[in-house]
């Protein structure tokens, strides 16, 4: 700096010395802010002053990058991406197999450890620096930068087969406009004067041989292909195309989209609840439902799939939830709306889990009272050849009007008499309990169970139509924000028409999706389920918690939460984030790679001369298929991580946001207001206060210890070009 200046001046003088930051930027050295680490977007070489660059009165004004019309919007596409067909088809048979009622116990624990703090983590960090998950973590600690491309790939896998089953909804939805229903009735063959039930479907029922055969034309094996099934890659097309229209315009044309796609599953909802209840039998199928079975709650199965509930139910780490909040305004209250998006989420779950169980508890009284019909039938038959005594039967019993108490007293008085031979007699129990802890799930509860179920209401196609329209708009709201998930980060890294992005995105995953309309194709469904989303998402979100947590630190992030909502989160979530979601998600990596490691690998094949499914182990190529999925997820972590270490690919936090540069220009305003006041006063650099907001002290790395410029050289990694960075201004 040269000897005459005011600084120089005032180091030998006692004179005050009135000196503004300005100034003293006007006497640094010319930096090259293009390499500098702080790049605050100036053009090589520039040193325009400070005050040129101060922001709007409007923050968010000039930031070029989209933004919701209306919070409303936002709070549906949130809703809409974690509430999905797992609430549906995968919650309430969790909550049954787990012990009915106490399932919820142990879920809504978990749902505040571990699902309320990481939703409201991801909201933060994507408003905050309002990127996509790649940009988000590039920020936070480059090196762990490959969690944004891991979560990009997660998204691809699950949509490539996500949107296979939306497919599958479409085209029953088609075929609901007929009645009676195609999967009503088993098809009946004309061979001469005979007419001979198709022996599939006798073996099975008519909604499982639709399902199987009318639909999927399933082969008996992965290794079968049986080529492609037509009507489901139309299906599919058909799919990709309402998903490519749904996002092409980004948040514009998907948040529109929302409105519908998001409240029309609530409106069918309950009316089936409605409907549902006035159905004979709908009491026990919801009674068996909340039943609690106390002691499920201390088995270690039911706390580990109910985390896993939790954690897939509100869709972190694929990426869409960051996505959707870095398009918020920086003082958006997402702490409130991560806590309504989760009790929505919640109250979701148990309000599809008494329509499906009132439903359920109709189908099993029908199935019971049919179990019923049958063995009466059977009875009449051995009582008019003398197998069995008409004094066996109680005399009170009338068959043309039997009872399930009446065959179940029956039952067990021919049971008790004729021990030796019972089995020989071939009689069911027919106990509507057994009826109700067939447990269904997925596929098997949306094509088979209900619409079997549906069969027997009145104005069954009715129904049937708006079953299927809810299943698509379910799909349809989680798919727009896997897509956004995947298009955020790559518009965000690259300057492309979002338009041509998402035709592109789309184009390509129809075509790779075409591995899922073979006649094979529900087999590579089941792969990727179990394969490429579980393992690899669980690591992603552990990785998350531990670079804010403990790299970037809680600390500095609970302060960076008050300076951006204004007011500070509860100490809770400093606790949940420091300590038990760590431990949590540790210990479910643990378990779920313990149980791939003792669980066989397989899937359920379909034989047809048998009418049922049987368990096959996968080949060895498929088996390797399943594997290189979790490896292709995973693989970009640790990529990342060392061509960084080893300086071999950019860092990438010389490309701030605008909203950044603007947040650090603001820093700087600050501090030139307070360094004035502070020569006026004539205060000695070591008694000036912190260059930092009076709230605020800027943290070092590891959290702890405060960093204060005093020194006021040319070098780029001190004086005021140190004073945030994506960090310390998360």
């Amino acid at each position: 700096m040269p000897k005459n200046t005011k600084v120089t001046q005032r180091e030998h003088s006692n004179e005050p010395v009135t000196e503004s930051v300005a100034d003293l930027l006007s006497l640094e050295h010319p930096m090259d802010y293009k390499s500098s680490q702080m790049s605050m977007g100036l053009s090589p070489g520039s040193t325009a002053p400070v005050k040129a660059l101060l922001p709007s009165p409007d923050p968010d004004a000039e930031d070029g990058r989209p933004a919701w019309n209306n919070k409303l919007e936002y709070i549906l596409a949130q809703v809409g991406f974690s509430v999905g067909l797992g609430n549906v088809w995968r919650f309430p048979y969790l909550c049954q197999k787990n012990g009915g009622g106490a399932y919820l116990v142990p879920y809504f624990i978990l749902l505040l450890l571990i699902g309320i703090p990481l939703f409201f983590l991801e909201l933060a960090v994507g408003q905050r620096i309002r990127r996509g998950s790649i940009g988000v973590w590039n920020y936070v600690y480059p090196q762990l930068g490959g969690i944004g491309v891991s979560s990009l790939m997660v998204c691809g896998f699950v949509g490539l087969y996500y949107n296979v089953i939306i497919g599958w909804s479409i085209f029953y939805f088609f075929q609901s406009f007929q009645y009676p229903l195609p999967w009503a009735e088993c098809p009946v063959q004309i061979n001469g004067t005979q007419a001979i039930v198709e022996p599939e479907c006798e073996k099975s029922s008519a909604t499982t041989y639709f399902w199987y055969r009318q639909t999927l034309n399933i082969t008996s094996s992965i290794d079968d292909t049986g080529g492609l099934n037509w009507k489901m890659t139309l299906s599919l097309l058909v799919a990709w195309i309402l998903v490519c229209l749904a996002v092409i315009k980004g948040i514009q044309s998907s948040g529109k989209v929302m409105y519908f796609s998001s409240l029309f599953p609530y409106v069918v909802l309950f009316c089936f609840l409605i409907r549902g209840l006035l159905l004979k039998g709908a009491v026990d199928g919801i009674a068996h439902m909340f039943t609690p079975k106390l002691e499920k709650m201390l088995e270690p199965q039911v706390w580990r799939e109910a985390a896993t509930q939790v954690f897939f139910a509100l869709g972190l780490g694929f990426g869409g939830v960051i996505a959707f909040s870095s398009y918020n305004k920086r003082d958006n209250n997402c702490h409130f709306d991560a806590a309504l998006v989760s009790i929505i989420n919640f109250v979701t779950s148990i309000l599809a889990t008494l329509v499906v169980f009132a439903v359920l508890g109709f189908k099993a009284n029908i199935m019971n009272e049919k179990c019923v019909v049958e063995n009466a039938e059977k009875i009449l038959g051995y009582l008019s050849t003398g197998v069995l005594s008409k004094e066996l039967i109680p005399p009170h019993i009338n068959y043309s009007h039997l009872s399930a108490q009446d065959y179940a007293e029956m039952y067990t008085v021919i049971k008790t008499v004729k021990e030796d031979t019972f089995d020989q007699l071939g009689l069911d129990a027919c106990v509507l309990e057994d009826e109700l802890n067939k447990a269904v799930q997925g596929t098997g509860l949306a094509f088979i169970a209900f619409t079997e179920a549906m069969t027997h209401f009145p104005a069954s196609p009715c129904w049937s139509v708006m079953f299927f329209f809810m299943l698509i708009n379910l799909g349809l709201g989680s798919m727009i924000g896997t897509m956004t998930g995947i298009t955020t980060p790559i518009l965000d890294a690259f300057k492309i028409r979002k338009e041509i992005l998402c035709v592109a995105c789309c184009v390509i995953a129809f075509l790779l999706g075409l591995l899922f309309v073979q006649r094979s194709g529900n087999y590579f469904v089941a792969m990727f389920d179990d394969y490429s989303a579980g393992l690899p998402l669980t690591v992603v979100v552990f990785l998350e918690n531990i670079s804010v947590a403990w790299i970037y630190g809680t600390k500095r992030f609970m302060q960076d939460l008050e300076d951006m909502l204004g007011f500070r989160p509860y100490s809770f979530y400093y606790y949940m984030w420091r300590y038990v979601s760590p431990a949590v998600l540790v210990l479910l990596i643990v378990a779920t790679v313990i149980e791939m490691a003792i669980s066989p690998a397989g899937y359920n094949a379909w034989v047809e001369a048998e009418g049922s499914e049987h368990f096959l182990s996968y080949p060895p190529w498929a088996l390797a298929m399943a594997y290189a999925l979790i490896v292709a997820a995973m693989l970009p972590l640790p990529l990342v991580f060392l061509a960084r270490h080893f300086n071999l690919i950019s860092d990438g936090s010389n490309k701030l946001s605008v909203s950044y540069r603007k947040g650090m220009i603001k820093d700087i305003s600050n501090l030139e207001e307070q360094d004035e006041q502070r020569f006026i006063l004539s205060k000695n650099p070591s008694e000036a206060p912190s260059p930092m907001p009076a709230h605020r002290a800027y943290l070092g790395p590891g959290g702890t210890q405060e960093m204060t410029n005093t020194n006021y050289g040319t070098s780029t990694k001190t004086g005021y070009q140190n004073i945030t960075s994506p960090e310390s201004e998360l």
